[in-house]
């Protein structure tokens, strides 16, 4: 060895390194997830670490979650010491009606408890979070926890509750955000007014909302109050902390949505933490440094390591 060459120390305990294990099948009914692991998890195994679990659901309009797109942000993370899940879920435009979502994010949930062991996880600290229609499913999950009519039969003797919910710019009142309604009564009209309507658009809108929803137009007022987190919360299944970010430049969801989930949560005395991002739009520019250290600081203040 040559005195005039510095020497820097090696990384016993691999911190700050994780790995990508790409399409892991959580269900029968074929959907999968992308898993970052930390390092340690299998290349020091006599630890037995245990690390907190980030689960996040891309936003996709309900049909089929990218999930790789997010991998670079969510692989800080994993750096960090988390376990991160990216999980698909059932498209709707495939003919898998609403909550088939919100089923699918929770069987992936019960099935990463399940192999806890294997992949490192601490099955007590699990946290949800995801963008646009990916925030409506994370709040949602938060908000009906163990619900039995949003559990299939896998991993049935897991827990599909999570212990804190971050929402980005997730549509938080669907009755508001697709009939500009306020209420069933105005919703109702709206709805009418679709189906008795003979132009082009209208006719392509009914479609995509019976593909989404179900050609029973009646359900369809109590299915979509049913999917909005603003009025499912409540004092009993809101205990957990969430954090709330929109845009207020959003003109895919419009902030207001946020509004009307703050209101919910804060009514129930629920922990609530919630941001405008100025100027933010429906992704892009929203990111700032600043939203990603937030996110950071809240994530390690919830779940320290």
């Amino acid at each position: 060895m040559l005195k005039e060459i510095k020497t820097l120390p090696n990384n016993p305990e691999l911190v700050g390194l994780a790995e990508l294990f790409r399409d892991i099948q959580y269900s029968e009914n074929g959907q999968k997830l992308n898993l970052l692991v930390p390092w340690s998890v299998n290349q020091l195994p006599d630890r037995k670490q245990k690390h907190p679990l980030i689960v996040f659901v891309q936003g996709s309009g309900w049909t089929k979650p990218n999930i790789d797109y997010k991998i670079p942000l969510l692989s800080h993370f994993a750096e960090a010491g988390y376990v991160v899940a990216s999980v698909s879920h059932r498209n709707y435009r495939d003919g898998f009606q609403a909550p088939a979502y919100l089923v699918d994010v929770k069987t992936a949930i019960r099935f990463l408890r399940a192999n806890a062991e294997k992949y490192g996880i601490d099955k007590d600290k699990v946290m949800i979070m995801g963008t646009s229609s990916g925030g409506n499913t994370s709040l949602l999950v938060g908000v009906t926890a163990d619900d039995p009519q949003y559990k299939s039969d896998e991993y049935a003797d897991e827990s599909d509750s999570v212990s804190a919910v971050i929402d980005i710019f997730g549509p938080t009142d669907l009755l508001r955000r697709f009939f500009n309604a306020n209420n069933r009564e105005e919703a109702a009209e709206v709805i009418n007014n679709l189906l008795e309507a003979d132009d082009e658009e209208s006719k392509n809108h009914v479609a995509t909302l019976e593909m989404a929803l179900g050609k029973d137009h009646e359900k369809w007022i109590p299915l979509l109050e049913s999917l909005s987190p603003s009025k499912v919360a409540n004092e009993e299944n809101s205990k957990i902390p969430f954090l709330l970010m929109h845009g207020t430049a959003d003109n895919v969801v419009n902030v207001e949505q946020l509004d009307r989930m703050y209101n919910s949560l804060k009514a129930a005395n629920a922990d609530v933490e919630a941001y405008y991002i100025e100027d933010g739009i429906h992704g892009s520019n929203f990111w700032s440094p600043e939203v990603r250290e937030t996110i950071r600081k809240w994530v390690a203040e919830k779940f320290p390591l």
